[in-house]
């Protein structure tokens, strides 16, 4: 069964919460959160989700995907409750809990941010969640769930690693949820996902999300789902129609400088940079410092600590820029992020779709930049193919390098800032062939070599 908005003659819409048969103490929970509309994807799948039925979502990051599947796990659970009596202004005792609901997710971000939104959702009600996930010792992790929990969020690394030492038991799980699955196969967790798998019991509820559905995923939803009811939030347009997408073809040792020319002229106030690597990304981050912008940097080789600091200041306006490797592509849910920035163009469209998902996102507008260099145009097809709109070329600043000639015609019609005769910095008509080589400076006083450990989701 499939509900979609491209096939239903009028799409699902619900003006209130109060009517998607939520009890009271979450809809006081998502009133105090300041929610007042469910976005879609929440309005069709929390009364099936609360029906028992499986679930497999697909939506854009950034339409709630999490509260579609938080809120009727929470009302669930609550309904079923240990009997145990507790203490006013306490919590049901620890007794007779177990783990009964199961989200697994492909980075520690997502996880925290995940466990966040239960906190959140459900502060009204008895119910103990928790979080774990690589790169951190485990015991705080492992006494969270010795002290009783009902509900674990959880990365598939770390999760292995605790049914391993036996401390996690998954036999009386009642409800699975694997949130953005795409990116868990992109990651490479596929086979350990099916393992995890086989430690849960059959007659369980599973609900499976993600933003984009090629194949392998759908044969992986197709394994473990029962009868799923499928719901597909706007797939005629796989990137949010909120995001402006601006392409500049710049040569590769030119793109530091139109980053710094784009922050002085754009009115960026908060901006995700995202680069294909991660030494390229700490080599930007200290570039960037050395021009005065202020600027953080996450990646899978920070350490735990140093990630969570760099997203609390982009998050509090401590840092204008975070500098970041595709890690952060998934799960960052950031308010107001005006732009995202491509610094290297992702090889893969989906990845594209991903990172530009941090900004736009619930009805805001957003811009995305791209950075295009010579080698990175064969990028260039499959991702306006996938997206279905066409890039807007820029050409009013001093860097702009050659271009193919499918996008010429679009690069005359942008807007063009006046240029000075004088500024021989770039061509005046862009040229088809390679640049000639030029001598580049490189990034850092010295070769950069990271030597942070690598830690495992």
């Amino acid at each position: 069964m499939i509900i979609s908005e491209a096939v239903l003659e009028k799409p699902v819409v619900q003006t209130s919460f109060d009517h998607l048969g939520l009890i009271e103490p979450l809809l006081r929970a998502v009133k105090a959160e300041g929610y007042l509309t469910p976005t879609s994807i929440q309005a069709q799948a929390i009364p099936l989700v609360l029906s028992g039925l499986d679930v497999l979502g697909c939506a854009q990051t950034g339409t709630g995907k999490t509260a579609a599947f938080a809120l009727p796990i929470l009302q669930r659970l609550a309904a079923e409750l240990p009997a145990a009596p507790a203490a006013a202004g306490q919590r049901s005792p620890v007794a007779g809990r177990h783990l009964r609901a199961l989200i697994i997710v492909p980075t520690r971000e997502l996880a925290a941010q995940v466990d966040q939104s239960f906190e959140a959702y459900g502060q009204f009600s008895d119910l103990r969640h928790t979080v774990i996930y690589g790169g951190v010792r485990q015991r705080v992790q492992v006494e969270a769930l010795k002290r009783g929990v009902d509900i674990l969020t959880a990365t598939p690394g770390r999760l292995l690693d605790l049914i391993g030492q036996r401390i996690v038991v998954l036999k009386n799980i009642e409800v699975l949820v694997l949130d953005e699955a795409d990116r868990m196969l992109d990651m490479g967790f596929i086979i350990d996902i099916r393992k995890i798998v086989s430690y849960l019991p059959k007659k369980r509820q599973t609900l499976f999300f993600s933003a984009t559905m090629p194949p392998t995923i759908q044969a992986l939803a197709d394994s473990i789902l029962t009868n799923p009811v499928e719901i597909r939030v706007t797939p005629e347009a796989p990137a949010a129609e909120t995001v402006e997408h601006r392409l500049y073809f710049v040569e590769r040792h030119q793109k530091l400088a139109l980053l710094l020319h784009l922050l002085e002229g754009e009115i960026v106030t908060r901006a995700l940079v995202f680069t294909r690597t991660k030494i390229g990304a700490d080599r930007l981050e200290m570039r960037l410092k050395q021009a005065k912008v202020r600027v953080a940097v996450i990646h899978a080789d920070r350490t735990q600590g140093e990630r969570e600091t760099a997203l609390q200041h982009f998050k509090q306006g401590k840092v204008r820029i975070l500098v970041a490797s595709d890690i952060a592509a998934r799960g960052l849910d950031i308010d107001d992020i005006s732009h995202v920035v491509n610094y290297d163009l992702p090889p893969d469209p989906d990845t594209y779709v991903h990172r530009i998902g941090r900004t736009g996102r619930a009805g805001q507008t957003g811009v995305a930049l791209s950075f295009c260099d010579f080698s990175e145009r064969i990028h260039l097809g499959p991702i306006e193919k996938l997206i279905r709109v066409p890039m807007q070329v820029m050409m009013n600043h001093p860097f702009v390098g050659s271009m193919p000639k499918s996008h010429r015609t679009a690069a005359h019609t942008a807007p063009a800032a006046p240029r000075d005769p004088s500024d021989t910095s770039a061509p005046a008509t862009p040229a088809e062939t390679p640049p000639a080589p030029v001598a580049r400076p490189s990034l850092l006083p010295g070769r950069v070599r990271s030597t942070r450990r690598r830690g495992r989701h």
